[in-house]
């Protein structure tokens, strides 16, 4: 009897490259559009409440969300008529040259529809781009590409809020306006190097049919009870904190958003090798437990303990509910999620940032910081439920029922086929055949 042959290893499959030109390119978007948008952000309201009042300055943040929202919603079906280099184009447009407008006009009017027109093209900006960069990314990376989009779209808010306030007072309204007004606008011809529509299988998921399924609704949601927290940090701390500790504010603002980076970032890492359902809860909690102990508004180290919570469980969050959602559909409803995902985003924060007021209104800030920790905790319910749905699909060892019409196939690009029916799965006279599956690895994200 002869030896068997020695087995010879195979070698480890190499993981393929997380950046490409034109994820590149989609860079130079994303750093034009956050720029421009988050240097005007903190400007707008206070150069209309020059000219009339605090009422103004709160109707152009008001104009602004709202006309996001509406934008979100409408992107989807925009770029599959248009394809996506007309509407990122058309969104840097709108971000940038209504801008200037300003220089030239204070009246109200002229104010609140430039916020119309830049709330629709960051709108475009966000969920076309969005569903580009998911596209962008190989399937086996995604966590952790998304992560570093949140890093390049992270930077200008860290950079830009700041700045927009100080050119205000050192150099005049006149250069924030220009200056964002070219951040934007320059960044357009970066848009010819990126695909215009891409060479994707499977049913595009409709913005109707997103919102009534709830393997998207869950992650969502969860995002949502997050985020309501986010507007209520930037906006509510500096009035919360006795005596208007600035510097205290300044290192609490700066932690929030560096802890938010970080934890997003390892987030992205884990989640490509372990799954991203796991995140949710720790997440949720951390944020909720960051929310509650602002409530000890006169501890200066408690502050800046709690916003490092709170952004370290925002970030977590952040990424794996975005994650799980570009999972549980084909490549051609990435448009959908990109739209729902932003859509939580802006509505938790807008809701999280009015409700707060009411409460501090009545109950002082405290008590409003400590029921707005419990009103997160409601996102508790789809969290728990997303984790038993998913467990039980790997205890019967088959694909997550979200996914259904799906499969991952290269780097990103999706295939699937429509779900068959009942009959068509099991014909008459015909055996029925038992489906191999691979095993489940927890998540639907593929393995490393």
């Amino acid at each position: 009897m002869t030896d068997p042959l020695p087995s010879i290893p195979s070698e480890p499959a190499r993981r393929p490259p997380l950046v490409s030109r034109p994820l590149l390119l989609r860079f130079v978007s994303i750093l034009g559009a956050s720029t421009s948008f988050y240097l005007l952000l903190s400007v707008v309201p206070g150069y209309a409440a020059d000219g009339g009042g605090d009422g103004q300055a709160g109707l152009t943040t008001g104009t602004l969300m709202l006309a996001t929202v509406v934008g979100e919603i409408a992107t989807p079906a925009l770029v599959n008529r248009c394809g996506y280099r007309v509407v990122l184009a058309a969104g840097l447009g709108l971000l940038g040259a209504p801008t200037m407008a300003l220089v030239f006009s204070r009246d109200v009017w002229c104010i609140l529809a430039v916020c119309l027109l830049r709330g629709l093209g960051f709108a475009f900006t966000v969920v076309a781009g969005g569903a580009l960069t998911a596209s962008l990314i190989p399937a086996e990376r995604r966590g952790e590409g998304l992560a570093l989009v949140g890093i390049v779209g992270g930077v200008p808010s860290l950079v830009a809020l700041p700045l927009g306030v100080w050119l205000a007072d050192h150099a005049g309204h006149g250069v924030v306006f220009a200056v964002g007004a070219v951040a934007a606008l320059a960044a357009i011809p970066s848009v010819s190097g990126l695909p215009d529509r891409l060479r994707v299988s499977g049913r595009p998921v409709r913005m109707t049919e997103g919102l009534r399924r709830p393997e998207l609704l869950r992650p969502a949601a969860v995002f949502a009870g997050t985020a309501v927290a986010a507007g209520v940090v930037v906006t509510f701390l500096p009035l919360a904190v006795p005596g208007s500790a600035t510097t205290l504010i300044a290192v609490a603002l700066f932690v929030q958003p560096a802890a938010t980076t970080t934890a997003r970032w390892l987030a992205g890492r884990y989640s490509d090798r372990h799954g991203s359902t796991a995140l949710l809860l720790p997440g949720l909690l951390l944020s909720a437990s960051g929310t509650l102990l602002m409530a000890l508004t006169g501890s200066p180290v408690a502050v800046v303990v709690a916003v490092g919570l709170f952004g370290a469980g925002f970030g977590i969050a952040q990424n794996a509910t975005l994650t799980l959602m570009y999972a549980r559909v084909p490549a051609a409803g990435y448009g959908t999620v990109s739209a729902l995902w932003n859509g939580a985003y802006d509505a938790g924060m807008g809701a999280g940032a009015v409700t707060f007021g009411w409460l501090a209104a009545g109950t002082g800030y405290p008590w409003a910081f400590a029921l707005t920790a419990a009103v997160m905790l409601c996102a508790l319910k789809p969290v728990l439920t997303d984790r038993r749905t998913e467990s039980r699909a790997a205890a019967d060892g088959a694909p997550f029922p979200a996914v259904t019409e799906a499969a991952t196939g290269e780097a990103g690009t999706t295939t699937g086929e429509p779900p068959r029916t009942s009959a068509e799965r099991r014909r008459p006279g015909r055996p029925r055949r038992r489906r191999r599956s691979a095993p489940h690895s927890g998540s639907p994200c593929p393995p490393e």
